[in-house]
């Protein structure tokens, strides 16, 4: 630049200071950076990268996120005693309206969507059941229950059984019916991260809350978000990848059962509790990844199909617009077999 400068100032000194203008504003357009950032919420860490102009500033927007994803954890953390989900839990009165935030409702309309598509193979209500096997926030050891315990707790299980106005209450049709949707939630926290970044302007962006994921735009090289799938083997680092996709505008979430699960009489038991009957799955599936609109959809989607199977997860994957799957099925002899849904090797990278 500076070489370009001296030439025309051999010739005339008229042009140095618009040529000097043009090139700062040649500067202030096409340099970008990226902003990288990190944090604890909903009980595991978040990390977001922002592509920016060179002169921008994001000093303020680490605070914003701590409080909207704060907002989010009051309202449907079962951790926290006073949390707006643990007081729905607490009210033990069927048939009358409890009024919930704008953040719950929206929560609770993705769920029953998830719910009705899959056939109750994602439930929120199953958290009695999780506490029962030992997986949940309960003090129970984790153990095989008895049949008669899982068939007492089967019929205070089903999300039909909550009932959704459009005013924002929700009505309990069994008193003692009890939520947890952390299934979902964080990836709602996601969607709503992205949705604070991109009201002060950035378009080019990356949000990921304890491996949930929404890539907005792209990187700073002008290539797409680069997402890793992590090893679904026991013991398997969490940097291990095991494929790799390309994302743009695009939620993505993956279920797994090779972390959280326990070893009894010789077989494995994992925290992947179908609804439906009481049970862990035993389906073979050790991981699904879901890419679709919004990662909120795609985080109770990867649990549902966990639960589904591989055959009945792709016939039901296939059946709807924008979204897209990876199902990894483990063999009796240890092998992993991957199925995908008819678009989503379009977003894997050549390297896979």
């Amino acid at each position: 630049m500076e070489n370009n400068l001296s030439i025309f100032d051999s010739t005339s000194k008229y042009l140095q200071a618009p040529l000097l203008i043009f090139f700062l504003l040649l500067a202030g357009c096409s340099f970008q950076k990226e902003v990288s950032f990190s944090g604890k919420t909903m009980g595991t860490t978040y990390h977001i990268t922002v592509v920016t102009g060179t002169f921008s500033s994001t000093k303020d927007l680490k605070g914003q996120i701590d409080q909207r994803l704060g907002e989010i954890n009051k309202s449907m953390s079962t951790f926290i005693k006073d949390s707006e989900i643990s007081r729905f839990n607490a009210y033990q009165k069927d048939g009358e309206d409890f009024k919930i935030s704008d953040d719950f409702f929206n929560v609770m309309t993705v769920a029953k969507t998830v719910y009705e598509l899959t056939g109750g193979a994602w439930d929120g209500t199953v958290k009695p059941l999780e506490n029962l096997w030992g997986f949940g926030n309960s003090e129970n050891k984790k153990r095989i229950p008895a049949q008669s315990e899982i068939a007492a707790f089967l019929p205070d299980i089903g999300f039909n059984n909550i009932e959704i106005l459009s005013d924002h209450c929700l009505i309990k049709k069994k008193a003692s019916l009890s939520l947890d949707l952390a299934s979902i939630a964080k990836g709602y926290g996601v969607d709503q991260v992205a949705a604070l970044i991109r009201t002060i302007g950035i378009k080019n962006f990356l949000v990921e809350i304890g491996g949930e994921v929404f890539a907005a735009g792209f990187r700073k090289d002008g290539q797409p978000w680069r997402i890793g799938i992590n090893t679904p083997q026991t013991g398997s680092p969490f940097d291990q990848v095991y494929k790799v996709v390309n994302l743009h505008d695009k939620g993505f979430a993956t279920s797994g059962d090779y972390r959280n699960y326990f070893e009894a009489g010789g077989q494995r038991f994992s925290h992947i509790l179908d609804p439906r009957n009481g049970y862990p799955v035993r389906n073979g599936v050790v991981s699904v990844s879901i890419v679709a609109d919004t990662c909120t959809f795609a985080d109770g989607l990867a649990t549902a199909i966990m639960v589904l199977g591989h055959k009945k997860g792709l016939e039901r994957v296939n059946s709807l617009d924008h979204t897209e799957c990876l199902i990894v099925v483990r063999t009796h002899d240890g092998k992993l077999i991957d199925y995908y849904s008819k678009g989503f090797k379009t977003y894997m990278t050549a390297s896979n």
